[in-house]
């Protein structure tokens, strides 16, 4: 694992290093690759559960 920020790209859609697009394109910083890999997976499941939420609440 590299030590560092990682990134990931909405634009590319992949993993970047700290040196990359602009932070207005990516999602994060992460602590590792791996965790900046799963930043869309993450996005969905809590959009997931703000939605599940809000339907508890109606």
């Amino acid at each position: 694992m590299s030590e560092g920020q990682w990134w990931f790209c909405l634009k590319h859609m992949r993993v970047e290093p700290e040196q990359g697009c602009p932070n207005k394109d990516r999602m994060g910083p992460y602590a590792s690759e791996e965790e900046a890999a799963g930043a869309l997976q993450r996005a969905a499941d809590r959009n997931k559960a703000w939605d599940e939420a809000d339907q508890e609440d109606e």
